[in-house]
């Protein structure tokens, strides 16, 4: 048997056994259009045959022209309303939370940039040339060979502080 819908005028073939005496509630797939269809009887069948092979007097009939109609948004409950999911599927949603006697547990968020880091990272340095600089006697008498690259490392420092200090107070 072959449907068609009303509205988008789509057709689709459904098996003969499928539609009851009763007729059946029947969907449209493409634009959602809903229509009891019934049964198409044997009787119109043959008549369509019949008016198939009958020659058309074209002056006297006349087509009339189909015009489509808009299909509107179907408005209906929210899928989410407490009242449609306790309906439709049976969920029970309470409007009030339960309330526990569970403490919530705070949540301490430390953030530490770039920056936070970058401070850390040159008081630890500075740190540590302090440290070096103060033990660097006792330093050298263990490892006699570091001696060389010590007087390097704090030269330098001295000479980095020159640069800064004269580029900024030279003028």
């Amino acid at each position: 048997m072959i449907l068609t819908c009303n509205s988008c005028e789509k057709k689709f073939v459904v098996p003969d056994n499928a539609i009851g005496a009763t007729g059946r509630l029947v969907q449209c797939s493409s634009c959602g259009n809903k229509w009891t269809q019934y049964p198409i009887k044997k009787e119109t069948k043959i008549q369509e045959k019949i008016t198939k092979n009958k020659p058309i007097n074209k002056k006297l009939q006349t087509i009339p022209k189909k015009t489509k109609q808009k299909i509107k948004k179907r408005t209906g409950p929210n899928l989410y309303s407490p009242e449609y999911l306790a309906k439709k599927h049976g969920i029970k949603i309470n409007s009030r939370p339960t309330t526990t006697n569970k403490k919530p547990k705070a949540k301490i968020n430390v953030n530490f940039g770039f920056y936070s880091s970058l401070i850390l990272f040159i008081v630890i340095f500075i740190f540590i040339l302090r440290v070096l600089y103060f033990t660097q006697d006792t330093f050298i008498n263990i490892f006699p060979m570091s001696e060389i690259y010590i007087n390097y490392l704090f030269e330098t420092i001295r000479n980095v502080i020159n640069i800064i200090t004269n580029f900024f107070f030279s003028y």
